[in-house]
């Protein structure tokens, strides 16, 4: 893996049908914030061929979302990433993507936020504060990795700063 993006799923319903967080989907502005950010992305130059998503329903959607930005990615939906630690999403990255250039991974807070803020501060990025206060629905942040550390910090994408 030469690049990892960290990508929080978008804006989700309250609460599903079934009374479950795992079953609740995107609503019409999360759906709109998922495909504006797949096009940053990929207008960045940041383009997945492999992708993490939780198997929660809102991950599942959100890269739904983004990838017809990504049109070759190929997406795996994983049990582990729902309410994953930042040690075990970054874990999952580097064991399924060893053969991929680049890897999205798509989760939930606060998973997704501290691990980002963690590589940030670690890669001395310029914008590890703001990061750290805030990593809203739908915002990516992506990171050089050498396959064995984070090598240096590429962005921070909000979907507020493309709107």
């Amino acid at each position: 893996m030469h690049t990892l993006i960290l990508l929080r799923h978008a804006k989700a319903e309250p609460e599903a049908d079934s009374g479950l967080d795992f079953d609740r989907a995107l609503t019409e502005r999360g759906w709109a914030e998922a495909r504006l950010i797949g096009r940053v992305l990929s207008d960045a130059g940041f383009r997945p061929d492999l992708v993490l998503a939780s198997a929660a329903v809102r991950t599942v959607q959100t890269w739904e979302a983004a990838s017809s930005s990504f049109p070759p990615a190929k997406a795996e939906a994983l049990d582990s990433l729902y309410e994953a630690s930042p040690e075990a999403i970054l874990s999952e990255a580097v064991a399924r993507g060893a053969k991929a250039r680049v890897v999205a991974v798509v989760g939930h807070n606060p998973g997704i936020a501290t691990l980002a803020a963690y590589l940030a501060r670690e890669s001395d990025a310029p914008e590890a504060g703001r990061i750290g206060r805030s990593f809203p629905t739908a915002a990516a942040a992506v990171f050089r990795h050498d396959g064995k550390a984070v090598t240096g910090f590429e962005g921070f994408f909000p979907p507020g700063d493309a709107a």
